[in-house]
């Protein structure tokens, strides 16, 4: 890649700021390959856990599918389409009466 901003740089300018950009470059790549190789890991984890546990599979299903319809009718609510009974309780507060703040 060409820059003219380099225009002004001796050849051994250029060629250390090439260097430097190629070991950044570098870096970055096995910085988000890490980052992936991790990600993989926790996600291996995850789905061995929840595999193991057909329970805690359900009860965090329930938990995203509440959360879905709380915000839902947090967004009608917003719009003015409906009011919604209990605005106030969280999603967690339905099955652990103690967290709800109520």
């Amino acid at each position: 890649m060409y820059n003219d901003e380099y225009d002004n740089f001796s050849f051994e300018e250029q060629l250390y700021l090439t260097e430097e950009q190629i070991r950044r470059r570098h870096n970055q790549q096995m910085f988000l390959r890490r980052n992936a190789q991790l990600l993989q890991q926790e996600l291996s984890f995850e789905a061995e856990l929840l595999e193991e546990n057909p329970e805690l599979a359900q009860t965090i299903h329930s938990f995203n599918m509440q959360e879905i319809q709380s915000n839902q009718q947090g967004l009608q609510n917003i719009l003015g389409s409906e009011e919604s009974a209990s605005k106030e309780q969280s999603v967690w507060s339905k099955f652990f009466p103690g967290l709800g703040g109520r």
